[in-house]
């Protein structure tokens, strides 16, 4: 059974930093291209970024080039989201997916993890 679990989330000040986990099972994490997505109230899920299967890099959203960076450790089946410069406006459930290699669209989904950012 795969699952996805996110974690890191909490409540921080405008400015400060986080760091989110999402701990994966039941899968072979460097087969898969693993992504970030938020969502907040009211609005559509955004893509926010992933970490390209087989080493293939990462590609993230331009909302939060230079602020957020995805890095994976295929060991420890994890995935990891560092957030820098946070905003009031990055308030948000955030999630990640799998995606099984050649395939379209993630296949599989975490529950997600609040990160709400004060002013």
């Amino acid at each position: 059974q795969v699952q996805l679990a996110e974690s890191g989330g909490g409540l921080v000040q405008a400015g400060d930093s986080l760091r989110l986990s999402c701990a994966v099972s039941g899968l072979t994490l460097n087969r898969y291209t693993m992504a970030w997505w938020r969502q907040a109230p009211g609005k559509d899920r955004e893509f926010i970024g992933r970490s390209n299967w087989n080493g293939g890099g990462t590609n993230l959203a331009d909302s939060v080039k230079g602020r957020f960076t995805i890095s994976r450790d295929n060991d420890k089946n994890t995935v990891y989201l560092q957030m820098n410069g946070l905003r009031r406006e990055d308030t948000a459930l955030y999630s990640c997916s799998a995606q099984r290699a050649f395939s379209s669209g993630p296949q599989y989904w975490g529950q997600g993890t609040q990160v709400t950012v004060s002013s």
